[in-house]
């Protein structure tokens, strides 16, 4: 993450304390080698990173993973190999350990097959929040222990990629139902899988679709405008709002082509860094993932790994880990038994009721309304 950017927190929403007048130094102190220090310890602990893609069946979630990180952090399905439709959705978590220019991290990336892929897909979200819920609970049990650990597991899910189909209309209500209870649980980055099937004016149309039905419906993805901090975050957040859903295309193979390795994919035609349409039958060409002419992954990139992985690690703790937090400690009817004891009882069965919006957000969008 961009040092100079500043993380959103709900602590944002609290009135600022009065400013305190600068102290007039006399000469060199030091203050600023504390960043080193911050710098070196977190090189020697690592980072955690945990992901979950949802979508249905071949829309190229594996592949979207292995691209995002240049590694085969999920096996992808063999093209041909038709793979049986899974009964229930099942929920599959891998963990691996990332290592670039010395820096470490943990990534736990965790799949959802068979999502919508049932003919019946009533309440089919239930298992992704119950084991979102799952994680926050685990968090919980560790954090009111008298004796704690020093680090505490963090197995929370940090941001969902939600994959949307390139159906080219608008979103399906299963997406809208699912989207509207996943929101208030973890910070949701949407976007339209398989966009090379989809013309620059048809993939235009529908982004545009699919925006008015996330604000009909008051879905809040990620970044939320309520937790833009200062001038800077909503520049740079309204940037990103506005092409949100990004237009993915994946491809975990690099080829080369005029003396260049690009990462791409490669058709019967050849490998094409650019799009256009033959003369005869219309086909659209493949795309490099890596060029922004041509695809948006590396907005996707930059979202999820250079400039907001620890905003979505900050918020996911500030925002939903707190809201679990609350309702749980509120449901809890065990009095406490001394200085910061808290008993709690087992969690019920099933997915818990999702919390509603945040205080914060709620009190931006009565000031924007105000306005």
């Amino acid at each position: 993450m961009d040092p100079l950017r500043q993380s959103a927190s709900p602590c944002s929403s609290r009135p600022s304390s009065p400013k305190t007048p600068p102290c007039e130094m006399l000469g060199y102190v030091g203050i600023e080698a504390v960043l080193d220090q911050l710098k070196i310890k977190a090189m020697k602990m690592g980072f955690e990173f945990n992901i979950m893609v949802v979508g249905q069946s071949g829309l190229g979630k594996s592949t979207m993973l292995n691209t995002l990180f240049k590694s085969k952090v999920w096996k992808c399905t063999l093209p041909g190999l038709a793979m049986p439709t899974p009964q229930t959705l099942q929920l599959k978590s891998v963990t691996h350990v990332i290592e670039e220019k010395g820096v470490k991290l943990k990534l736990t990336v965790t799949d959802t097959p068979g999502f919508g892929d049932q003919i019946n897909n009533d309440k089919c979200w239930n298992p992704i929040l119950g084991y979102i819920n799952e994680q926050y609970e685990r968090y919980l049990q560790e954090e009111i222990l008298i004796t704690r650990q020093r680090h505490i597991p963090d197995t929370r899910v940090h941001c969902c990629v939600y994959f949307v189909p390139p159906t080219g209309h608008c979103l399906r209500p299963l997406d809208i139902e699912f989207l509207q209870r996943l929101c208030r649980t973890v910070n949701v980055v949407p976007v339209i899988a398989r966009a090379d099937s989809l013309t620059l004016e048809e993939r235009e149309a529908f982004r545009r679709r699919i925006q008015h039905n996330l604000r009909t419906h008051c879905i809040e993805v990620y970044p939320q405008k309520c937790f833009d901090e200062d001038i800077n975050d909503r520049i740079l957040n309204s940037k990103i709002r506005d092409r949100i859903p990004f237009a993915v295309v994946g491809a975990d193979r690099q080829h080369l082509v005029n003396g260049r390795c690009v990462l791409g994919r490669k058709t019967k035609w050849g490998i094409i860094e650019g799009q256009g349409r033959w003369t005869g039958p219309e086909v659209w060409l493949c795309l490099a993932v890596e060029n922004m002419a041509h695809c948006e992954f590396p907005l996707l990139r930059d979202l999820l790994i250079r400039s907001h992985l620890q905003d979505l690690k900050d918020i996911t703790h500030n925002v939903h880990y707190e809201n679990y937090r609350v309702c749980r400690l509120n449901e809890s009817h065990v009095l406490p038994h001394g200085p910061c004891w808290v008993n709690l009882a087992p969690t019920p069965p099933g997915p818990s009721v999702a919390p509603g919006p945040s205080k914060a957000c709620t009190q931006a969008r009565e000031d924007s309304d105000d306005n």
